[in-house]
C-alpha cells in the first residue's frame, strides 16, 4: 500500500475535508443542549408525562454514550467513511421524524435512534483526521479545530435553541440537522478518504452488548443523582453498571482482538490526558447547569439573551484550542494542559463571586477563563489520546475519548448540581418567610423555579420575600459548586503538570509510515 510520508503536508482537499468533518461534530454537540429551551413548548403541545419528559431528554445521551466505543471499533473494521455516511443518513432521518413527532412515544423512539446514529458519526471524524493529516503540526491544528468545534457546539446550543424558538416551533431544533446531513452526504464521498484496519478480525457482539449494558445503567444512575433522586433504582442501576463494566474488561483481557485495547492504559500520557479531558468537560457542563438558570431565573433574562451571555466561553474555547496547539512548539503539552486547568479553576473562582444582581464584566471574565482553559485542555488531550493508539485502532480510541467526555458531562451536572441543590435547600429552609403553608414550603424548597412560581401566587410582601430568599439561596448553591469545581480543576492541573511533564506531541505521528491503516480507494 502507498502512504504519504510523515512530512507530507495536507493540501486544500484535506482542509476542505476537515471542514466537512466539522459538520457532524458541531451538530451532535449542539443537539445535546439545544433541547433545553424547547422543552416548555414541546411539553405544552405533546403533553408528555413527567417520566416521558425525562426520557425525551435522556435517551439520546444514554444510547450515544453506550454505543461510542462499539461504533468506533466497527468503523475500524468496515471503513470509517462508510460508517460516517451511514450515520449521516440515519441521523438525518431520525431528526426529521423527531421534528414532526405527533406524540411523546414517537419522539422518545426518534431521540433514541438519533443517539444511536450520533454514535456512528463521532468516532470516524477524529479517526479520519488522523488519517488525512500526516504532518505532525498540521495534525495538531486539525485536532485542535475538532476540539474547538465540539466545545463551541455545546455552548451555542442554547443560543440556537433560544433563537429558533423565538421564530419557529419546537420541532425546528431537530429539523436544522437535515440539510447539514445532506451536505455531508454530498461532499463526503469526494473529499474524505476511506480508511480501515487491513486485518480487522471479527466484530465481537458480546463486547458491544456488555459495554452498552454497562453504560445505560451508569448514565441512568448519574442522572438520577443529578435530580437528587437517591432511591433504590439509582443504586441498583449503579451496581449493575459496575458489574457489566467488570465483565466487559475481563472479556477484553481474554480476546485476541479486543474491542478496547486495555494496554493503552499502561501509557501514563494516555490515561492522564483522558481523565483531564473528562474533568474539563465535567467543569464546562457543571457550570452551564447553573449559569443558564442563573441568567434566566435570578437575573430574569429571556432565553435568547441568556444564551448570548455565554458567548465568551465559545470565543475563548476556540482561542484556547488553537493557541494551545500552537504553543506546543515551545512548551510541553502537560504544562499547557496544567495551565489550562488552573485557568479554568480561576474562572470558577470568579464565578463564585457573582451575586443576585447583574455583574456582566465578572460573568464574562469567569466564562472566558473557563472556556480558555477547557479549550486548551481538550485540544491537546484528544491529540495525546488518539496518538497513543495504533493507527488501525484510531476509531476505537476516538470512541473511548468521546465516551469519556459524555460521562464527564453527565457527572458535571450530577456532582456539581447535587452540591448546589443541597446548599440551596439547606439555605432556603432557614430563610423561608412566615405565612407559608407546609405544602408551599416543601414545594418552594425543591427548586428555584418552584419557589419563584409559588412566590408569584402569594401576596406582595410574602411573595417578594420568598423570591428574594430563593434567589439568594440559589446563588449560594452556585457559589459553593463553583468553589468545588475550582478545587477539582486545581488538583487535576497539578496532576497534569506532574504526570504529563514528559509527554510530547511527536513530530512523526504514529501511523504515518508503514503501520498506517489501509487507505481504500
Amino acid at each position: 500500500m502507498t502512504v504519504a510520508p510523515s512530512d507530507a503536508k495536507a493540501g486544500w482537499k484535506e482542509w476542505v475535508g476537515l471542514a466537512v468533518l466539522m459538520l457532524p461534530v458541531l451538530l451532535i454537540s449542539i443537539t445535546v443542549t439545544v433541547l433545553f429551551f424547547a422543552l416548555p413548548s414541546l411539553t405544552a403541545e405533546l403533553s408528555p408525562s413527567g417520566a416521558q419528559q425525562l426520557w425525551i431528554v435522556d435517551i439520546y445521551a444514554f444510547l450515544l454514550a453506550g454505543l461510542l466505543i462499539p461504533m468506533g471499533n466497527l468503523g475500524d473494521r468496515i471503513g470509517r467513511r462508510r460508517l460516517l455516511l451511514m450515520g449521516a443518513v440515519a441521523f438525518g432521518i431520525t431528526s426529521g421524524v423527531a421534528a414532526y413527532a405527533p406524540n411523546a412515544e414517537l419522539l422518545i423512539a426518534a431521540r433514541g435512534l438519533q443517539g444511536a446514529a450520533a454514535a456512528t458519526l463521532m468516532p470516524p471524524t477524529l479517526a479520519l483526521i488522523r488519517a488525512m493529516f500526516t504532518n505532525a503540526r498540521q495534525l495538531q491544528m486539525a485536532i485542535a479545530l475538532w476540539a474547538a468545534v465540539f466545545t463551541v457546539g455545546s455552548v451555542i446550543g442554547p443560543i440556537i435553541g433560544g433563537w429558533m424558538l423565538e421564530y419557529f416551533w419546537w420541532g425546528s431544533v431537530f429539523l436544522i440537522n437535515v440539510p447539514i446531513m445532506v451536505l455531508l452526504l454530498v461532499l463526503g464521498p469526494f473529499l474524505l478518504p476511506e480508511y480501515r484496519d487491513p486485518e480487522p478480525g471479527g466484530f465481537d457482539i458480546l463486547s458491544a452488548a456488555l459495554i452498552l449494558m454497562a453504560a445505560l445503567p451508569i448514565v441512568f444512575a448519574v442522572k438520577q443523582g443529578a435530580a437528587q433522586d437517591y432511591s433504590a433504582p439509582m443504586w441498583i442501576a449503579a451496581v449493575l453498571g459496575i458489574v457489566f463494566v467488570v465483565l466487559f474488561l475481563r472479556r477484553q483481557k481474554r480476546l485476541a482482538d479486543p474491542m478496547l485495547d486495555l494496554a493503552l492504559f499502561r501509557d501514563r500520557a494516555f490515561s492522564v490526558a483522558l481523565i483531564t479531558a473528562t474533568l474539563a468537560v465535567f467543569a464546562l457542563v457543571g457550570t452551564f447547569y447553573f449559569i443558564t438558570q442563573y441568567l434566566m431565573s435570578v437575573l430574569d433574562m429571556r432565553p435568547l439573551l441568556a444564551g448570548l451571555m455565554t458567548l465568551p466561553t465559545a470565543v475563548s474555547s476556540v482561542a484556547g484550542s488553537l493557541l494551545g496547539a500552537a504553543l506546543t512548539r515551545w512548551f510541553r503539552p502537560g504544562n499547557i494542559m496544567g495551565f489550562g486547568m488552573i485557568s479554568g479553576a480561576v474562572g470558577f473562582g470568579v464565578i463564585s463571586l457573582l451575586g443576585t444582581t447583574a455583574n456582566l464584566p465578572l460573568l464574562f471574565l469567569g466564562l472566558f477563563l473557563l472556556g480558555w482553559g477547557i479549550g486548551s485542555v481538550n485540544a491537546l488531550a484528544s491529540n495525546l489520546v488518539v496518538a497513543a493508539a495504533p493507527p488501525e485502532k484510531a476509531g476505537s480510541a476516538s470512541g473511548l475519548f468521546e465516551s469519556s467526555t459524555e460521562f464527564g458531562q453527565a457527572l458535571g451536572a450530577a456532582i456539581l448540581g447535587s452540591i448546589g441543590v443541597a446548599v440551596f435547600r439547606l439555605t432556603l429552609a432557614g430563610d423561608l418567610p412566615s405565612g407559608l403553608t407546609g405544602e408551599q414550603a416543601d414545594a418552594a424548597n425543591e427548586t428555584l423555579g418552584g419557589a419563584l412560581a409559588i412566590a408569584a401566587d402569594l401576596p406582595g410582601p410574602i411573595g417578594g420575600a420568598l423570591a428574594t430568599a430563593a434567589r439568594e439561596a440559589y446563588v449560594g448553591g452556585m457559589q459553593t459548586a463553583a468553589i468545588a469545581g475550582a478545587v477539582v480543576m486545581v488538583i487535576m492541573g497539578v496532576l497534569a503538570f506532574i504526570h504529563l511533564r514528559n509527554a510530547r506531541i511527536e513530530e512523526e505521528p504514529a501511523g504515518s509510515a508503514e503501520s498506517a491503516p489501509e487507505p481504500v480507494k
